[in-house]
């Protein structure tokens, strides 16, 4: 922070930024279902381009490649600017908005991107592998009971900023406001699913839409 009380931002600093928003624009969902020759995953279902919609093809090899994508994606820029020392925290926390952000409204797009979870497990994954794990099983657990993948990544969403705060050093606190930021965006997103869930017209994995 220089003598005014602001923080000098680099050229290289905003490449990464930038570079980091680009990656997450890239949605692997609609790259995988081109590769395999399936449909739009934006055409079908939810008209979500993100894993559980690809797996709704029926072709379990694409959605999980849709799934490693798009967490690698989220896990990547972060970790790198973190080399090799932790970096500087608060490009740190820009670079993991940014990649977030990328797949939410995707500059390759129109904007129209997906709902972010495997990309937030991905910023997670890179900030704190507890955190990641700790986000995981809770989803895991939900979809168990439920079948709900988006009531799964509700809940998910919802707990991640406990979990940080039990889970992150107080050294860290802009990361737990990055995990404050991505868990509302991932509630926002999910707003239709809400509704569908509230109305009991949501489908889950095994069960029938009303």
């Amino acid at each position: 922070m220089n003598e005014l009380g602001f923080i000098p931002v680099s050229p290289v600093a905003i490449i990464q930024i930038v570079a980091a928003y680009l990656l997450g624009s890239i949605a692997f969902g609609i790259v995988v279902s081109k590769l395999f020759k399936l449909p739009d995953p934006r055409t079908v279902g939810s008209g979500n381009p993100g894993a559980t919609n690809v797996l709704r093809s029926g072709k379990k090899s694409a959605a999980a490649l849709t799934l490693l994508g798009d967490a690698f994606k989220g896990w990547f820029p972060v970790w790198l600017v973190m080399q090799p020392d932790g970096g500087v925290m608060w490009i740190t926390s820009a670079v993991a908005v940014a990649v977030f952000l990328g797949h939410l409204y995707p500059v390759f797009h129109k904007f129209k991107g997906g709902k972010g979870v495997a990309t937030a497990l991905g910023v997670m994954l890179a900030i704190s592998p507890s955190l990641a794990l700790a986000a995981l099983l809770t989803w895991v657990v939900i979809f168990v009971l439920t079948k709900f993948s988006s009531l799964s990544a509700i809940m998910a969403a919802m707990m991640a900023p406990v979990y940080a705060w039990y889970l992150l050093d107080d050294a860290y606190h802009d990361f737990e406001m990055v995990v404050v930021f991505v868990s509302i965006m991932l509630v926002w997103r999910h707003r239709t699913n809400i509704q569908k869930l509230l109305n009991g017209t949501e489908a889950g994995f095994g069960k029938k839409k009303h």
